[in-house]
């Protein structure tokens, strides 16, 4: 089977998010072809390089999303007529605020806004396919006026109606940058139409090189989000105005209700994300929640020996960065120390660029006003019951080792999707007190205690609890370890895909025949259907004979071949 795997920002880039995930993927299908598109964000990702790929990687089609030159392609009268009707249509649906076709009261979709965006979205694709190119009309004059147009004519929102000159140039820019993969060259016969699935590694832009290759070829669709994108972008931007928000937030609605139509099927991460895919519109029946798949074998020693550095140490292991919460963290340790003085507590982390390194310098300046140092009691005078640490340390030299530098790891964060250091922490066979968030009750799965997040008492009480319980945390510790074991492996996740891309083309009707080098059919080159739209795969009525009385149940009836369709295999 050959798989067209596309990644925004990621795989193959040694800086990509889920690169690790993706590459993993790749290496378990070996039986399989992979043909990667890429699309960068950053000249800085670009230069960073690749990481190194295996041989069933066939070939690397990369292009960049930061950055997008005029493609300087003069378009005719009809081409112009042609982008106007298109993009003023696109417009339309989006300041008409239905562009996901949901409605903010019931969540139902409405198909006809669907299929005004899905129109004019392949319109523009088919368009860019035949002059060459996009770049220009998206940034021309033309494409703000009738962006202007829409937000003024009747029927638009209020809040689209407000828009001014500055509102309409940023939702006109941010338009262009989301529709640059329109422009692409990888629409043809020796490109993603080659291809037997299009696996998009994410949502929004991202797989819109998955849709225009169903649009133009019948190649099946499989979208996977870990993280759900229209969820981002709803949170993002809150300093712009509500027009801008509200259009935005239209297109990219319009874009995910598009995607998790057309795919065949959609994979989330957790259960969390699946909730989300759902509200946002994705048919319940195409969702299949495949867990990523982490590796267990750098955790293997520590998860099996169970043994902790210090049983009286508090860890928590992470990117620093508000979304953590260390605050409360640092605020429930504080009530920690009253019932249990000689507890102390590991920060284990780099912070996440500047705002992160910001925010730690908070976290540590909290930490020196909490926890004074002592010229008495059971630590000696200049040593802060609280340590900020990172991986690499001399008693830190790996991931392994700073979960089990302490008795009971601890995730406070108010904002979490898939929580991996969770799952890390399980391999280890660590005793978890976690916030509430996400996907972490169903992470957990009764093997730690969890607390309302931003309550640094009740997470205190649980630390407490714990440390107060070696056989508890030893128990809790061997459920956690066999649940992570079951179901957050490597092994896991390149089966269940595994499983996933069968079915898929097991559903799609043959597009091609694929010949060997001699120019021969090459048999079982592509698996055949299960099954194949049409009234002949539905089960027959018992036919009556012509001539004589029916025939009774049991009776032997001479068999006879089913004419079959053309183009069936």
């Amino acid at each position: 089977m050959r798989i067209g795997l596309i990644a925004e920002g990621g795989y193959p880039y040694v800086s990509g998010d889920a690169r690790l995930w993706c590459d993993r993927l790749v290496r378990g299908l070996d039986r399989h072809e992979f043909d990667i598109y890429a699309l960068s964000r950053s000249e800085r990702q670009e230069d960073e390089g690749w990481v190194p790929l295996p041989a069933q990687v066939s070939r690397v089609r990369t292009a960049p999303m930061w950055s997008a030159d005029d493609d300087g392609v003069v378009y005719g009268r009809r081409a112009r007529r042609r982008f106007a009707e298109h993009y003023g249509e696109l417009a339309a649906v989006l300041c008409a605020g239905g562009g996901s076709g949901a409605d903010e009261a019931s969540g139902e979709a409405s198909a006809t806004e669907a299929d005004r965006f899905g129109s004019a979205l392949y319109g523009l694709a088919e368009l860019a396919r035949d002059e060459g190119g996009l770049v220009g009309a998206l940034r021309s004059e033309a494409a703000v006026r009738a962006l202007e147009h829409a937000c003024r004519s009747r029927g638009a929102l209020r809040t689209a109606r407000e828009a001014r000159v500055p509102d309409l140039l940023a939702v006109a820019a941010h338009l262009e940058r989301a529709l640059r993969p329109l422009s692409l060259d990888w629409y043809e016969d020796d490109g993603l139409g080659a291809v037997d699935l299009c696996h998009a590694t994410s949502g929004g832009s991202a797989a819109l090189p998955g849709l225009l290759a169903h649009h133009f070829y019948g190649v099946p669709l499989l979208l996977t989000e870990y993280g759900v994108r229209l969820r981002t972008h709803y949170l993002a931007a809150p300093d712009s105005s509500s027009a801008v928000r509200s259009l935005l937030a239209a297109f990219h609605g319009a874009l995910a209700a598009e995607t998790y139509a057309r795919a065949a099927l959609v994979t989330p991460g957790n259960g969390h994300a699946r909730r989300w895919q759902e509200r946002c519109g994705a048919d319940r029946a195409k969702l299949r929640t495949v867990y990523p798949g982490m590796d267990a074998d750098r955790f293997a020693e520590v998860g099996e020996s169970a043994a902790c550095a210090d049983p009286d140490s508090l860890v928590w292991v992470g990117r620093v960065e508000p979304a953590k919460d260390l605050v409360s963290l640092l605020h429930a340790f504080a009530e920690v120390r009253k019932e249990e003085p000689k507890t102390r507590l590991r920060i284990v982390g780099t912070p996440a660029g500047p705002e992160g390194a910001a925010y730690l310098g908070h976290c540590r300046a909290l930490a020196a006003q909490l926890f004074p140092d002592e010229a008495e009691g059971p630590h000696r005078v200049g040593d802060n019951p609280v340590s900020f640490e990172e991986i690499g340390a001399p008693d830190i030299p790996n991931l392994a080792a700073a979960y089990a530098s302490g008795a009971v790891t601890v995730l406070s964060s108010v904002v979490e999707g898939f929580p991996i250091g969770l799952v890390e922490a399980m391999f280890c066979g660590r005793a978890t007190v976690s916030t509430d968030v996400g996907a972490v009750v169903e992470v957990i799965g009764g093997t730690g205690l969890v607390v309302p997040p931003r309550n640094p008492r009740a997470l205190a009480e649980a630390c407490v609890a714990l440390l107060r319980d070696p056989e508890r945390r030893e128990r809790l510790g061997a459920a956690a370890r066999a649940r992570a074991l079951e179901l957050f492996t490597v092994e896991q996740n390149v089966a269940a895909f595994h499983g996933i891309y069968l079915e898929v083309v097991s559903r799609t009707p043959v597009r091609r025949v694929v010949l060997d080098d001699t120019g021969e059919p090459l048999p079982f080159a592509v698996p055949a259907e299960a099954h194949v739209p049409g009234r002949w795969t539905e089960r027959p009525a018992r036919p009556t004979p012509r001539n004589g009385p029916p025939r009774p149940p049991g009776t032997p009836v001479r068999a006879t071949a089913m004419p079959t369709p053309e183009g069936a295999r």
